[in-house]
């Protein structure tokens, strides 16, 4: 797949997919009315929230610049994606969308979003367990064992993975 076909794949995808998710379903939980917390905690919701676009963002441009296709399953990625913060957790793109519910629910002070955070992440779990990890074995075979047994799916791993 072409870079520009890539591109506007994976673009399309980051709205429908990630756009739904962190956007469009926190809206409907909460009309994007905030609740009465104390103010410094609603503000510290915008770390993991803006965190979490920096990471989503930066790892869809790794998929178009080293994987050459899309995060969506109909146009995988010719090459297996290791760069960048995949270097550090295999699923970074999950652990952004959770981190950016996370912070929607600090920053409207809406409990509701905890809970949709911990169902959303829930879910990825079982679609990267389920769909994912075994498509990728398939499709990439040794290369994809070998990055799956060095670098953890969840939580970070505090050096990055160059390959051993």
């Amino acid at each position: 797949m072409r870079k520009t076909a890539a591109a506007l794949g994976t673009t399309v995808f980051l709205f429908l997919a990630p756009g739904s998710v962190v956007v469009l379903l926190p809206w409907w939980l909460t009309d994007w009315r905030a609740g009465d917390w104390w103010p410094p905690a609603r503000v510290l919701g915008l770390v993991p929230l803006a965190a979490g676009a920096v990471v989503l963002l930066s790892a869809y441009v790794r998929f178009v610049v080293e994987g050459l296709g899309t995060p969506a399953p109909v146009a995988p990625p010719e090459h297996l994606v290791v760069g960048g913060l995949y270097r550090y957790v295999r699923n970074p793109m999950y652990v952004a969308v959770v981190a950016a519910i996370g912070g929607q629910g600090l920053l409207l002070a809406r409990p509701v979003l905890f809970g949709y955070g911990a169902c959303a992440g829930v879910a990825m779990w079982a679609f990267a367990k389920g769909y994912e990890e075994p498509a990728l074995t398939r499709r990439f075979g040794a290369d994809y064992t070998r990055y799956r047994r060095a670098v953890p799916g969840w939580w970070p791993r505090l050096t990055p993975w160059r390959g051993e």
